[in-house]
């Protein structure tokens, strides 16, 4: 009995051993702390903050948490710039500096880190952050400060480099490097910190070749020709704190310095310039098709080199892409049907300093046949058609062009064979409207003629009506077509005021697509037949009254043309006028796009936790939190066919 309950005490102990040891063995989720949504804090640095006569070649900045540095080599700006990048990198909590260039004497330099430093584990940025120190007895402390927009969208404009000058001749932004430079944050606002007193000028550059100058075309900038003395002054501001959403707890009064200019607006644009090349031009059965990189100048000569002479006219031009491609459809049959031909292409050409001198470029135009298929009695018997298109099926709108397109040049059609019919109830009555050939495309032929509402027609043209350059006739085309009703459509009127010269607005959909564009006249922006639905409203001073947008010219002093945005937007609706006034100044033009349409929106913050979540975990004291708010420490034209 006694071995019995020896047996029974046994099992009974194994069983617990073998339930702890399975309890111990399972995998669980660790209880952790809250999520961390506060980036790094600045703990101490070697030097301190500020430091004056420095002169040593590495620089320690110390953090409360294990940090990560997101491409330095881009984002960490040193003013004033070094010749010999330093090297900066994260070990730990701790940032390094080595530095491999000499110190100016008697400078203010400052390494600002703008959104480079990260926490290592949830990449908390820590925003603006900046370090100076001097190697002479001052620290210069003065900020100016401002916003960098797209000319021509009004987009804020982020990583941008700006700085300033305080040589005011026009050539020091395209001779010498920037004396103190920043770059703009996500929403284009920039700080130039650690400013000494004098004047100075400001400009906005795009540094393709990071050599802090404007000495390349296809660099974009911006500049302002007003000569900025910083300068500061006490100023107040309120801190609301709230018990809730909706009641406010205690408003209080805060001094502090304010740096001005502190309101600085830049308009970024890139000169009109295009290098001119050609690539490398393809061929088909019966054309050969160049393509240029721009039209500044355009006016190639285009000679075939391996045959007798002959013409010089033995291509009809067809211009695609603005202008910058030229398609030549032969007219000559030893032409297209000779296997290689040797075309030489004279045009002005970009050399290496991007001045447009004369070049001649060779090629050796190969036709490749494609393989043929053996024809059956079927195939052989089937005829290939020159292709018609016109634009125009169904119901469509009164303000569309229509368009008859044909598959190939097709010279000396008789265009009375491009039959109009107006269905007038139930009868069909022939009409006859003007059609003119298309500048620009010898395919294609315009019916110009201003539509009315509700009105059918019809148009046909007759089997072998219309030959092509190479033989093919048509077949039978017909195609009927309804213009839409008054009703269908909304009418907008917007009164424009505050403007200093004409121009003309554009209406623009969700996507900015630019739907449709009007002149004012006297005072006023008219858009008729509009189809409904939501829209946006952008008014460009025309000054050189080109009817587009022109950018500026910094050697010429000329800055872009303005723009300003509608505030908001158009609901436009069936069968509905709308009369809006519209002073283009009222709003500051960096809150004038709206945000719907604003592709570089303020990006957004994380939710902090409630603050009585997780009270058991370690809380900074008020003084870092409030530091967390200033991460600074401070102080075409005609070608020739030969």
């Amino acid at each position: 009995m006694r071995f019995l309950k020896h047996i029974v005490l046994l099992s009974i102990l194994a069983t617990f051993f073998l339930f702890l040891v399975y309890a111990c063995g399972r995998p669980g989720t660790p209880m952790g702390g809250p999520d961390d949504f506060t980036p790094p804090h600045y703990i101490s640095s070697k030097p301190e903050p500020n430091a004056i006569n420095f002169h040593g070649n590495k620089i320690e900045i110390l953090f409360d948490e294990l940090i990560a540095l997101e491409k330095p080599g881009e984002k960490v700006i040193i003013t004033p710039p070094q010749k010999k990048n330093p090297v900066i990198q994260a070990v730990g909590k701790k940032i390094t500096v080595e530095l491999k260039d000499s110190l100016l004497p008697n400078t203010t330099y400052t390494f600002d880190f703008t959104d480079a430093i990260v926490d290592n584990n949830e990449k908390n940025v820590l925003e603006n952050f900046s370090f100076a120190f001097s190697t002479g007895e001052i620290v210069d402390s003065l900020v100016i400060g401002g916003l960098l927009l797209n000319a021509e969208d009004l987009e804020p404009m982020p990583g941008i480099l700006v700085g300033l000058h305080n040589n005011l001749n026009d050539t020091a932004f395209t001779k010498t490097a920037f004396l103190r430079t920043t770059k703009t944050n996500e929403l284009g606002k920039f700080n130039i910190r650690n400013v000494a007193p004098g004047s100075y000028k400001v400009f906005a550059l795009k540094d393709l070749n990071h050599d802090y100058t404007f000495d390349q075309p296809g660099e974009d900038l911006a500049f302002i020709d007003s000569v900025f003395i910083p300068s500061f002054e006490p100023a107040m501001r309120m801190d609301t704190t709230w018990q809730d959403s909706i009641t406010i707890d205690t408003i209080r009064e805060i001094n502090y310095t304010r740096f001005t200019p502190d309101d600085i607006k830049l308009f970024l644009f890139k000169e009109d310039f295009e290098r001119q090349f050609l690539s490398r031009p393809t061929r088909s059965d019966y054309s050969m098709t160049f393509k240029f990189n721009s039209t500044k100048e355009l006016n190639p000569v285009f000679t075939i080199l391996n045959q007798e002479k002959g013409s010089d006219d033995w291509a009809i031009p067809e211009y695609s892409d603005g202008g910058k491609t030229i398609t030549l459809w032969m007219k000559d049959s030893l032409s297209y049907n000779t296997d290689s031909l040797t075309i030489e292409v004279a045009y002005l050409k970009s050399d290496t300093l991007n001045q447009l001198v004369h070049a001649t470029d060779t090629f050796n135009m190969i036709l490749r046949k494609k393989t043929e298929k053996k024809k059956n009695k079927k195939d052989a018997e089937k005829i290939e058609f020159l292709n018609v298109d016109f634009s125009a099926h169904g119901t469509i709108d009164v303000f569309d062009t229509l368009k008859v397109t044909f598959s190939e040049p097709v010279p000396g059609i008789d265009l009375k064979n491009i039959r109009f019919e107006q269905k007038v109830d139930t009868l069909w009555e022939t009409v006859e409207f003007p059609i003119v050939q298309d500048s620009l495309n010898p395919r294609m032929f315009v019916i110009n003629q201003k539509w009315s509402y509700e009105k059918e027609y019809r148009i046909t043209i007759d089997s072998a009506s219309v030959y092509s350059l190479y033989g093919k006739w048509n077949n039978k085309m017909e195609s009927q077509f309804k213009f839409k009703q008054n009703s269908d459509y909304g009418f907008l009127y917007v009164g424009i005021s505050g403007n200093r010269y004409d121009g003309f607005g554009e209406l623009l959909d969700a996507g900015e697509k630019v739907v449709r564009q009007s002149k004012i006249i006297d005072g006023e922006l008219i858009f008729i037949n509009i189809k409904p639905g939501k829209y946006y409203l952008r008014y460009i001073e025309d000054a050189d009254g080109d009817g587009k947008w022109t950018t500026g010219h910094y050697n010429e002093k000329r800055y872009p043309e303005t723009v300003y945005y509608y505030p908001g937007f158009f609901d436009i609706r069936q069968n509905f006028e709308l009369e809006q006034p519209w002073n283009v100044t009222d709003v500051p033009v960096e809150k004038q796009k709206p945000l719907e349409i604003t592709k570089n929106k303020p990006k957004e913050k994380k939710a902090k936790k409630p603050e009585n979540t997780n009270t058991n975990n370690n809380v900074r004291d008020n003084n870092n939190i409030q530091n967390r708010g200033n991460s600074t420490i401070q102080g075409p034209g005609r070608p020739q066919i030969r």
